[in-house]
């Protein structure tokens, strides 16, 4: 074979080769990305919400002076355990003194005229038994006479009472059994109400050894929260332990700036290793009576469009509008146009277009 018939035989092959390879890529299809799913289905689900709340007593009073005096002497002091009706401060007030001993000296005055008023009317009314003796007009003299006198003698007994009731202000009794947790006095001092005499309280009383736990639930949490039930709750003063609380009373209404009602829980505190003031870290369990659509929170495309998952129905992607409920962990629930054993895609996003082939 010469130089001019081998270079042809090259050619020739070199084109069949070109050309057997150009027909391979194209009968090759392309490769499309797979997409993993999963069958929806309804389940009962378990959450937590942690919120803070604030212990406070389950009772607390600030004691001021009912009447402007001073104090005379002081019984308790700050961190005393008080009961209830326990005298806590006596003061003294001199012109209190004397207006009691003047209220009650016409008390006695009044009560002297009005003896002798009787005793004449019911003189003038044996006497009168005799025919012609008094006349009807001196014996009704003598009863209204008797009777004003009468009015005259309560008035001056209702007098002593209040100035009785004044003087027994000045002794401060404990209203409740607490702790003293502030003393803002000592002898001598200056008293009276709030704002006529005293700045400051005498005394703050708190009772400890019951506690409030208030907590401020937001909205969408109001309905899982029933009378009676137990919470747990951390303090940062003892975080190794976790305390109980029950569920007591419900505001029944939401605050207008926070959106959000006021639940309060009892506490007990017998030991008092709990404070007032204490800031608490509360978990509630979110527990739904019935059964709910949960899915993995990667099926769930939050767009611009709006919350949405991707339903695979024959090869093909259907976007359906969800909202979703509580969230706990890497699952969520969800709400809409679904039915139990629908195809999800488990990962989606906005690039999975609507109607577009899904294998």
């Amino acid at each position: 074979m010469n130089t001019s018939s081998l270079l042809y035989a090259t050619i020739i092959l070199s084109l069949l080769f070109a050309c057997g390879s150009k027909q391979v890529e194209e009968q090759k299809e392309p490769v499309k990305p797979s997409r993993e799913t999963f069958l929806l289905r309804k389940e009962k689900f378990f959450s937590s919400l942690t919120v803070p709340g604030e212990l406070i007593s389950f009772q607390q009073v600030d004691l001021y002076a009912r009447e402007t005096s001073f104090v005379k002497k002081i019984y308790v002091d700050v961190g005393s355990e008080v009961k209830e009706g326990q005298l806590l401060v006596s003061l003294e007030a001199p012109e209190l003194t004397a207006r009691v001993a003047g209220a009650e000296s016409r008390w006695k005055s009044q009560e002297a005229v009005y003896t002798a008023s009787k005793a004449n009317y019911d003189r003038l009314l044996e006497t009168s038994k005799t025919p012609g003796t008094i006349s009807q007009n001196d014996l009704d003299q003598a009863l209204s006479r008797m009777n004003s006198d009468l009015a005259q003698l309560e008035s001056a007994k209702a007098i002593y009472r209040e100035a009785g009731n004044t003087r027994s202000y000045l002794e401060i009794r404990a209203p409740f059994t607490g702790v003293i947790s502030a003393r803002n006095v000592n002898p001598g001092a200056y008293v009276g109400p709030s704002g006529k005499g005293s700045e400051f309280p005498l005394f703050t009383l708190q009772e400890q050894k019951h506690l409030r736990l208030v907590v401020s639930v937001p909205e969408a949490f109001t309905s899982y929260f029933e009378q009676g039930d137990t919470i747990d709750f951390k303090v940062k003063a003892r975080s190794s332990e976790i305390f109980k609380a029950t569920i007591k009373r419900h505001a029944g209404a939401l605050d207008n700036r926070l959106r959000s009602e006021r639940v309060e829980m009892d506490v007990a505190n017998a030991d008092k290793r709990l404070l007032p003031g204490m800031i608490a870290e509360v978990t509630i369990a979110l527990n739904g009576a019935d059964s709910t659509f949960v899915v993995p929170k990667t099926a769930v495309v939050n767009a611009a469009e709006g919350v949405f998952v991707i339903k695979v129905q024959r090869d093909t992607a259907d976007w359906v509008y969800v909202t979703t409920g509580r969230s706990m962990g890497d699952k969520t629930e969800i709400f809409g146009n679904l039915r139990t054993g629908d195809k999800l895609i488990t990962s989606s996003n906005e690039e999975i277009r609507k109607g577009s082939v899904v294998h």
